[in-house]
């Protein structure tokens, strides 16, 4: 399993959204859109879990993908130090 950052996201994108929006490519283990911890809006990126072959063929597909006026950056995620 290979976990994507999703970034350049329309402010509008919610969880239920970014999962449709990879769904088509395969099993979605997990989509979350991250969101300001004191106003609750989202920041712009989220970060998707797929299964290796889905993530692979996910970057291919989806990174530069216009969504809302906006091209996604779609890229696998660097682990937290």
């Amino acid at each position: 399993m290979k976990k994507l950052y999703v970034g350049n996201l329309p402010w509008s994108v919610d969880d239920g959204e970014l999962q449709a929006l990879f769904s088509s490519l395969g099993t979605v283990h997990s989509a979350r859109v991250i969101t300001d911890r004191e106003t609750g809006r989202s920041r712009g990126f989220g970060f998707v879990e797929l299964d290796d072959a889905a993530a692979d063929s996910a970057v291919a597909e989806l990174n530069g993908k216009d969504m809302g006026g906006r091209a996604l950056r779609v890229n696998e995620a660097n682990d937290k130090r």
